[in-house]
């Protein structure tokens, strides 16, 4: 394998994706596309096409096409490529089905599962491991399924985790790329169609740098994750984990640190451990006022450094991993002390006490808020959903609520606000640029110690209460307006079936609306 056949990888992977998503982009302007429904923890304001991933699909079926064809050599017939290409192709029309249709978090993974089995049935796996300062080589034995199925799967949700956020994932993805393609260089067929898959992320990456035209979805997600799993496999000689397996590792320093924040956030909070929300480093960083490509631009800056400490480590053969680790650790410690996320990070026994007493009213305020979810396709009417609002705002604490609409706004007082202070938690309508849901809340200043933690705590809870029942609204809104095709209105009523027409079970009569709470 030579630099030449690297660059026309590269070419061909480049031309074919920019060429696809073109022809995407043309298909949704005149025939909508499935799969662009705007949720509450998405930072776009707007439908956005998620079918990046058929570019980086097509791009790798591409590449492997041409060199195939064009090399003389039994290119496709190899029996790694053999393997990989259909079960990264498999792992994308899983992702894909998810974004045309929507299927659970337990069928997901479940597809994930076993789609990673079978390319370990078939040869892709760990089987031994190498300690990397000693040298000494471990028999895995029994536990190679198990790792190896863990390994892909874990990679095959990082890369979807991060894609938060314009260009992030796509940006990042290049980076690793550009690692397999120096740690796996002499690896037969494999830099060639990472080079191409290179080129189609930079085809992409015009698309999708903020602000973002296409997004790659699951499906494009799924899909270089699972690559990158496998191919760090296949180049670290054979199935012995040394800086090849090491070295990918680093360059996802982020999504990692990420992920297992938001698993120990939602884990002692009681709060499901798949549920999305707003509260990612990126989202984070957004909120403080920095703009999306800032925050990308910085973002891939932070994942450069770790890019540099995860090719010294395959260099040196993992002989200065533990220095790499600990320098990259002080990185962290330094950037979340620059951000102030350390302060939060380190008082873990505060934010452990305060979520073991909050459990209890989280679960409360989640059963509430899933009821509400499934309210959108059983009421007639968005003031019936409006006043089912009011009912659970008023449950959770709440003092006032304020709804906008595409044709009026109201405003309900749940209870007299007297010598307190008041903040507010507005959640916009995605898609809906003036449209939104807003609760107040108020804290007594009888109540405030001289430090307000008092304060600063009951706030933390609102939080938590306020996205989840602006999560509950904005998907029963949602579920609404598609079952009835009708405009974001209080006043919108679906058109009642004539005689001799089939009643909807959800269909109800005008004269059966709810009427206006007593307040």
């Amino acid at each position: 394998m030579d630099w030449m056949d690297l660059f026309i990888g590269g070419v061909i992977g480049l031309t074919t994706s920019v060429c696809l998503i073109v022809g995407i982009l043309q298909l949704n302007r005149r025939y909508p596309l499935p799969g662009q429904v705007i949720e509450g923890h998405h930072t776009h304001t707007i439908p956005i096409p998620r079918l990046g991933g058929v570019a980086l699909a097509g791009a790798m079926v591409a590449v492997v096409a041409f060199f195939h064809f064009a090399s003389g050599q039994e290119f496709l017939f190899q029996n790694e490529r053999l393997v990989v290409i259909p079960a990264c192709l498999a792992m994308f029309g899983l992702g894909l089905w998810d974004d045309l249709f929507k299927l659970g978090a337990k069928k997901k993974l479940l597809g994930q599962i076993l789609i990673a089995s079978a390319a370990y049935y078939f040869g892709i796996g760990i089987f031994q491991f190498k300690v990397p300062v000693t040298y000494e080589i471990i028999q895995l034995g029994l536990w190679s399924f198990p790792l190896t199925v863990i390994w892909l799967v874990a990679m095959t949700n990082l890369i979807n985790l991060i894609d938060g956020i314009d260009g992030l994932a796509g940006g990042i993805c290049l980076m690793l790329m550009a690692l397999l393609i120096f740690v796996s260089f002499n690896a037969g067929s494999v830099p060639v169609v990472t080079a191409g898959l290179a080129g189609a992320l930079l085809g992409f990456l015009r698309f999708n740098f903020p602000p973002a035209r296409i997004y790659m979805g699951d499906g494009g997600a799924y899909f270089l994750g699972f690559y990158i799993g496998c191919s760090t496999i296949i180049t670290s000689h054979k199935g012995t984990i040394v800086a090849a397996l090491m070295a990918p590792l680093f360059v996802l320093a982020l999504p990692i640190i990420d992920t297992a924040l938001a698993i120990l956030r939602r884990g002692v909070r009681g709060l499901p451990l798949f549920r999305p929300d707003r509260k990612h480093i990126h989202h984070r960083l957004l909120a403080a006022g920095h703009s999306r490509r800032t925050v990308v631009l910085g973002l891939y800056g932070f994942t450069a450094f770790f890019l540099l400490l995860g090719a010294a480590t395959f260099v040196k053969h993992g002989q200065y991993f533990p220095v790499c680790i600990g320098v990259g650790t002080l990185l962290i410690i330094l950037t979340a002390g620059k951000f102030s996320f350390s302060r939060e990070w380190f008082s873990v026994g505060r934010v452990l006490g305060n979520s073991i007493e909050s459990r209890a009213e989280i679960q409360y305020a989640l059963t509430l808020t899933r009821w509400l979810a499934l309210e959108g396709r059983r009421v007639h009417s968005l003031t019936e959903l409006a006043d089912d609002v009011v009912f659970i705002a008023k449950k959770l604490g709440f003092a006032t609520v304020h709804i906008r609409l595409e044709d009026e706004e109201k405003t309900w007082s749940l209870r007299k606000v007297q010598n307190e202070i008041c903040h507010s938690h507005r959640h916009a309508l995605p898609g809906h640029k003036y449209c939104f849901l807003e609760l107040g809340v108020c804290c007594p200043k009888q109540d405030l110690p001289p430090d307000e933690e008092c304060c600063q705590k009951h706030r933390a809870m609102t939080d938590i209460l306020a996205d989840l029942l602006a999560e509950g609204w904005i998907k029963a809104v949602g579920d609404w307006t598609n079952l009835h095709q009708l405009p974001m209105r209080f006043d919108a009523r679906p058109k009642m079936p004539t005689v001799g027409e089939p009643v909807l079970p959800n269909a109800i009569p005008p004269s059966a609306e709810t009427p206006p709470l007593d307040l």
